[in-house]
């Protein structure tokens, strides 16, 4: 009897283990600890808060105007953010404590589609901690953390496309 249970064991983690989704090259796999909170505005003024987009996959990015890898990376997103209907997948650009000259002047010049978050005062960011610019947060539908992207990278590759689709199904 202890052998079939243990075998039954064994079987389903073998299937959970298969029905993960198996990352790209490049993202990190995280603990699942709740991510921190964040609430803030764009530069309309119009405030989002993590908290209410819980039942969904969100990727939360953090940027600055001044990084080079930032810069090449950001005329990717479009394509991703269009892939994926909001209610499947929600991005957040977060913006850490540039202007809001420097992000509008930046942002019309390489996707002026994108709407950012801004991190004024950086505490968000401080929260956060990414390890560097730029950076990406992947939060699964429970709010809590699963991946990380460190650097820039093409969003609108087949690889993360692929990856994300599975994700979000």
């Amino acid at each position: 009897m202890k052998q079939v249970v243990l075998l039954l064991f064994l079987l389903v983690m073998g299937v959970a283990q298969a029905a993960e989704v198996a990352p790209p090259p490049g993202l990190l796999k995280l603990d699942g600890r709740p991510a921190p909170a964040l609430q803030l505005a764009d530069m309309d003024g119009k405030s989002v808060n993590l908290a209410e987009l819980k039942g969904r996959w969100v990727l939360v990015h953090f940027w600055a105007s001044w990084c080079g890898p930032c810069r090449r990376e950001m005329p990717t997103l479009p394509k991703l953010i269009n892939a994926f209907p909001p209610e499947r997948l929600s991005v957040l650009l977060v913006n850490t404590a540039d202007s809001d000259d420097d992000v509008f002047t930046f942002l019309a010049s390489v996707s002026p589609e994108l709407l950012t978050l801004m991190d004024r005062d950086g505490q968000v960011t401080e929260r956060w901690q990414p390890r560097g610019l730029p950076s990406t947060f992947f939060v699964d539908p429970q709010g809590r953390l699963r991946y990380q992207a460190l650097g820039g990278r093409d969003w609108g590759s087949g690889a993360y496309l692929e990856f994300l689709r599975e994700l979000t199904n």
